[in-house]
């Protein structure tokens, strides 16, 4: 396929270069970056878009692509699919879809979960939504991209995936560093801890596969000095979004809302941003019941 793609940050360029080692001949477009090698390399967003069966973007926000949709749907040609891998809000996801669909576009969003690593590696899960021709259409991409895509329903859907998964993981890492915490001040050893939650009812992502104690489980960030392979600030978007959607809807999410106060706190008042987000951990191990 010819493939735009716009946005090639630390998510987007490996995923672009995955794509372009495939095969796909890829035309890329990053108001900072350079294109990585191999990917031809487009001076605007529609210039990228220009002509491509795929165009695909990787964003910051909801702001920043419906500025760029404004650029780039104009350029597409009909039957054209606009995806956006980009983790925004569900209102702008669906309403870049309806202006793309509205242009005689086929449109799909489809944020990620699997991080830089999982990017590179092109082992990322994609929880996409769309019509059924658009997912059928980008399925090859998502094989090549990823290893899992889910179409979880129409457009918004993916965004809305996205952001539940990640409300459960936000929630779940904050229980996992308070429970170490206070095993620490309770004496249990670590080790002890990891074997008997690991195995038992308290099993959870957080612990089993990404645990926020270092020298404990399988290699985390923590065993890195907490460098991030999610940051605190990611979550914090994500928990945000979260909350953005549960007000939109009228849905109680009371851990969420707890969730989202305690990591806007460790970001921005105390020392979280640019670590991981499991290091909420020695962030608890220092503090004291309030």
């Amino acid at each position: 396929m010819k493939i735009g793609f716009i946005g090639l940050g630390n998510m987007g360029a490996p995923m672009a270069s995955n794509l372009a080692a495939a095969g796909h001949d890829v035309t890329g477009f990053d108001t900072v970056t350079k294109a990585p090698e191999g990917i031809a390399s487009a001076a605007s967003a529609a210039e990228a878009a220009s002509g491509q069966d795929v165009v695909i973007t990787m964003l910051p926000n909801g702001g920043i692509l419906r500025t760029v949709a404004d650029e780039v749907i104009p350029a597409m040609g009909p039957g054209a699919v606009l995806l956006d891998c980009s983790t925004v809000d569900v209102d702008s996801a669906r309403a870049v879809a309806e202006q793309a669909e509205a242009a005689g576009l086929l449109a799909a969003d489809a944020p990620v979960s699997g991080g830089i690593g999982g990017a590179s590696a092109g082992t990322l899960t994609f929880m996409v939504g769309g019509s059924e021709a658009a997912f059928s259409k980008l399925s090859p991409l998502f094989d090549i991209m990823g290893q899992k895509a889910v179409h979880c329903g129409p457009s918004g859907n993916g965004q809305a995936a996205k952001i539940c998964n990640n409300m459960i993981l936000g929630v779940t890492m904050i229980a996992t560093c308070e429970a170490f915490a206070l095993a620490d001040k309770l004496g249990l050893d670590r080790q002890k801890m990891f074997d008997v939650v690991s195995t038992s009812s308290g099993y959870s992502w957080s612990m089993n596969a990404y645990c926020p104690a270092p020298g404990v489980g399988p290699q985390s960030p923590a065993d890195n000095n907490y460098q991030p392979g999610f940051a605190a600030e990611l979550m914090l978007k994500d928990l945000r979004l979260s909350q953005q959607a549960a007000e939109a809807v009228d849905a109680d999410t009371p851990l969420g809302s707890d969730a989202t106060r305690l990591y806007s706190q460790f970001v921005e008042d105390e020392d979280g941003r640019g670590k991981d987000f499991s290091a909420m951990l020695p962030r608890f191990e220092k503090r004291h019941r309030s």
